[in-house]
């Protein structure tokens, strides 16, 4: 193969179940095709071996193949390998650990050995828990590149002292080192290096062969060599590199220049700055339109009030790999970079609508089923964030979009906090006007992160704001500095503001806007649940319940239950 200005390989993995019944192993490797996200991301290859004995080893082992492969190509551009690696394995060892510990009584886990090859420029760098295993082979000289996390007990036996999923936070042993052209490398499950020489492996990686021969050759020799477990392994040779100049690419893009403030007209990589939609003291948001493709988008610029902060910098950069992260119908989407950028900035999809707080402006008292509607889309937003272990921690109207077709998209992700990142986790700035301190979860403002429940609570305050105008501790709220001033407030009943509310829907919202985590609701779908359909026991805590027309017509608008039926929960319940 010719020689060329760019990384290129052979590559290939293999994986059998060999001889027992299911196969749990994982492996996988990714070369991206354009140049520009070869050049900033690299080539990866890995393996994970799902332990067998925690009953969810293949579960474990799929889940960190597929998201350290998806999830590393969506960081951004200005991390390094380094930082990539490590906050990614951080995110999916937490939810590995997590999922096993909803399993504690069935004593499933979730828990899978990793090793991960990244290839950048002239430089590898490996990531690694467990006893999977990485080696280097560079003409004669061969070498492992990991080491063992395995624990003796004596008489022969050990057990695995380190994987994915076994504690809430892990330790990722990483380093790099300088690739040649013609280098060999290779990412192995026990099943081959428990059962092959040294020699042997250094003869199959050695072969004139391909790399998809070289890996099944080396599969095949294992199990004919007695292997008992599942075989994987993935193969690499370097065919050719990139110049030495493209070393520091990384390090160049870590502190692009902010942009300067961008009037209409002006052109930034290619994008014409249509018309600027908003500016704070932090960011802005401008329409811009592609040159190229006429495509309109949203480009984020960070405030020239931060330049030196480099925290602030850091913070900016990670709300684009956040929204990467994301796939929703009811979450704005990042768009892809198409060019190189030569200042900080990020682009996202152009969502046509108003705000959510101007378009309660306009609807007051919106019908219950459109209502319920929004809410209902709101809450799926939150759970894509859920999904990848994201809390919002900003919801509030002004950061949700509503289009012509009353279709929402959630968007802003600079207070997001990433589970298993914690230096993410940053309390809220009370800055005294209305937003943020009205909707957010109190605990938040105080420095403390309730999590999923922090979202539920802005979720329902929301809720609480389009069905009755108001919000449900009123405005003195926002005066509120000090824990002992949020517990002189008090709840008000949103009948006040919306007589036909039933009683079991405002206790729902009560009990969602509670300060009290104990009694706030755990999740979003109990609330959601609760708000479709009455929960029996606000029911009976109050029979008058049925006997108000208005709020009868309200509930079968919002849930489509008849009359009949209420009477009916209402009776079973009373008899019991």
């Amino acid at each position: 193969m010719p020689k060329t200005n760019k990384l290129e390989v052979d590559i290939a993995s293999h994986s059998i179940q060999g001889l027992k019944d299911n196969n749990e192993d994982a492996v996988g490797f990714f070369v991206p095709e354009e140049l520009p996200v070869l050049e900033d991301k690299g080539i990866v290859l890995a393996v994970a071996d799902g332990v067998s004995s925690a009953e969810a080893g293949k579960e474990a082992s799929d889940t960190a193949i597929t998201r350290f492969l998806s999830d590393y190509y969506q960081t951004p551009d200005t991390w390094s390998v380094k930082h990539s690696g490590q906050k990614i394995l951080s995110s999916i060892n937490l939810t590995l650990f997590k999922r096993s510990h909803e399993f504690a009584s069935e004593e499933k886990g979730y828990l899978t050995t990793f090793t991960a090859l990244v290839l950048k420029s002239r430089i590898a760098h490996f990531f690694h828990a467990g006893d999977s295993r990485a080696y280097l082979l560079r003409g004669n000289e061969f070498k492992q590149l990991t080491r063992d996390h395995v624990a003796s007990i004596g008489s022969g036996r050990s057990f695995l002292a380190r994987a994915m999923g076994m504690d809430n936070s892990i330790q990722i042993d990483y380093s790099q080192f300088t690739i040649e052209a013609d280098d060999v490398l290779l990412v192995t499950s026990d099943g081959i290096h428990d059962f092959l020489t040294e020699e042997k492996i250094i003869e199959l990686m050695s072969a004139e062969s391909s790399c998809q021969e070289r890996i099944e050759a080396l599969v095949k020799s294992a199990f004919d060599n007695g292997s008992d477990d599942n075989i994987s392994g993935s193969l690499c040779q370097i065919s050719s590199l990139p110049n030495e100049s493209l070393n520091d690419y990384n390090s160049k893009l870590t502190r692009l220049p902010f942009p300067p403030p961008l009037d209409e007209g002006v052109i930034l990589d290619g994008y014409k700055v249509l018309k600027e939609l908003f500016a704070s003291s932090r960011s802005q948001l401008y329409l811009v339109e592609d040159t190229e493709t006429g495509e309109q988008m949203v480009m984020k610029t960070p405030s020239i009030n931060f330049e030196e902060d480099t925290g602030y910098i850091d913070r900016f950069i990670q709300e684009e790999w956040i929204g990467k992260r994301i796939n929703s119908d009811y979450v704005v989407k990042i768009i892809k970079q198409q060019r190189p950028r030569t200042c900080l900035y990020y682009l996202m999809e152009h969502v046509q609508g108003l705000s959510l707080d101007k378009w309660m402006e306009k609807n007051h008292f919106p019908k219950p089923k459109v209502a319920f509607n929004l809410v209902e889309q709101i809450a799926k937003g939150l759970a894509a964030f859920h999904k990848m272990e994201t809390i919002h921690q900003d919801l509030k109207p002004a950061n949700i979009l509503i289009n012509d077709e009353n279709q929402i998209k959630v968007v802003d992700f600079g207070s997001v906090f990433v589970a298993g990142l914690a230096e993410v986790f940053i309390p809220l700035e009370h800055e005294g006007v209305l937003g943020t301190a009205t909707y957010s979860d109190p605990k938040y403002l105080l420095g403390k992160n309730t999590g999923v429940q922090g979202d539920l609570y802005a979720l329902a305050t929301i809720t609480y704001e389009i069905f009755s105008g108001k919000l449900p501790y009123g405005d003195k709220i926002e005066e509120c500095q000090t824990a002992f001033e949020y517990d002189r407030l008090r709840y008000i009943s949103a009948t006040e503001a919306n007589p036909i509310i039933p009683i079991w829907f405002d206790r729902t919202l009560e009990r969602g806007v509670s300060f009290d985590l104990e009694q706030r609701y755990d999740n979003i779908p109990e609330f959601i649940q609760d708000l479709k359909k009455p929960n029996p026991t606000y029911l009976l805590d109050d029979p008058k319940v049925t006997k108000n027309k208005s709020q009868v017509l309200f509930w079968q608008l919002l849930s489509g239950f008849w009359i009949l039926m209420l009477v009916l929960v209402v009776a079973l319940f009373a008899q019991g």
